[in-house]
């Protein structure tokens, strides 16, 4: 699984971090009991989700991904996260049921922009899932924030950062079992997502290149209030799973395409007023809604083929 849990921040106002509005004293007025309804919202859908493996964006610490573990005992997931030199202090994170998923090793890959601000890293994680070995990559690539153009560029150096690591592993190993998973701040049919990152959403297609991965997303997209972010009532698909030409070619293990699915049900989205359809937020601006996430979470199925 994969979700953009929108800003889960401590209360401590940590000064190496522009996250002055999330502390105690700050001009959302977060409390402990905000934070508690924050946490205890997230474990509905991890619980629901229940994945045995999850790629998280947009969360500050490992201590809120402690919280959260203590809120949702069930899984007992084990954490691997690395702190980012991301301005506003979010990372990605990946927790895992250990019984299940057995990392080898893991390490953040940074995304330079020379003197402009910092990103995100990306999260590179190898390990053996059903025996096989497994190689994920948690994503939260730059917004738009700043404008299409500069966002798109920004996206464009981190996809070519992810293409060469990528092609690193599938060099030594073509059908090499790779997973993306991410808030790629795009469509599948946008320039760094299809075009810098090379993918195509025709798995017949991928199959005749071994360095072209597949972007299973397809059966998700153009669908109204089924996307996983809507942004000026249009449904967008920038929360996605990629995957290499190992988990389609039918040896070992596979991705089951008819699994790739929202999380998209009625409580994780609006379904009154202006704003209908989109996904229930936490916060929108200052003001408390009290919902989920500005994102909807997204899961899949891989499997040992026999």
């Amino acid at each position: 699984g994969f979700w953009n849990v929108e800003n889960l921040f401590d209360l401590v106002n940590d000064p190496l971090k522009n996250d002055d509005e999330f502390a105690l004293g700050g001009r959302k007025l977060v409390t402990q009991e905000i934070l508690d309804m924050k946490l205890d919202h997230m474990t509905e859908v991890i619980s629901d989700l229940n994945v045995d493996i999850l790629g998280l964006c947009e969360v500050e610490n490992r201590k809120v991904l402690e919280m959260l573990n203590e809120k949702y005992p069930e899984k007992n997931y084990s954490i691997i996260h690395y702190e980012s030199p991301d301005l506003r202090g979010i990372d990605v994170a990946l927790l895992y049921d250990a019984e299940k998923f057995t990392v080898i090793d893991s390490y953040p890959i940074e995304i330079s922009f020379g003197a402009e601000a910092p990103t995100r890293d990306i999260l590179y994680v190898k390990g053996t899932f059903d025996e096989a070995i497994l190689h994920i990559f948690v994503n939260h690539w730059p917004s738009n924030c700043s404008g299409l153009e500069r966002g798109t560029l920004r996206r464009s150096v981190a996809a070519n950062v992810l293409r060469k690591t990528i092609d690193e592993i599938l060099m030594q190993d073509e059908n090499a079992n790779i997973i993306l998973m991410g808030d790629f701040n795009e469509g599948p049919l946008a320039k760094a997502v299809y075009g810098v990152l090379n993918t195509n959403i025709n798995r017949e297609k991928v199959a005749e290149n071994r360095y072209q991965l597949w972007n299973p997303m397809a059966p998700v997209m153009g669908i109204e209030n089924g996307g996983t972010y809507k942004y000026r009532g249009i449904d967008n698909v920038i929360d996605q799973f990629i995957v290499s030409k190992g988990l389609i070619d039918e040896n070992g293990l596979e991705i089951n395409p008819r699994s790739v699915k929202v999380l998209n049900r009625d409580k994780y989205r609006q379904q009154e007023g202006d704003f209908k359809g989109y996904p229930f937020r936490f916060w929108v601006g200052d003001n408390l809604l009290g919902g989920y996430s500005d994102h909807m979470a997204i899961y899949c199925e891989l499997y040992l083929k026999n």
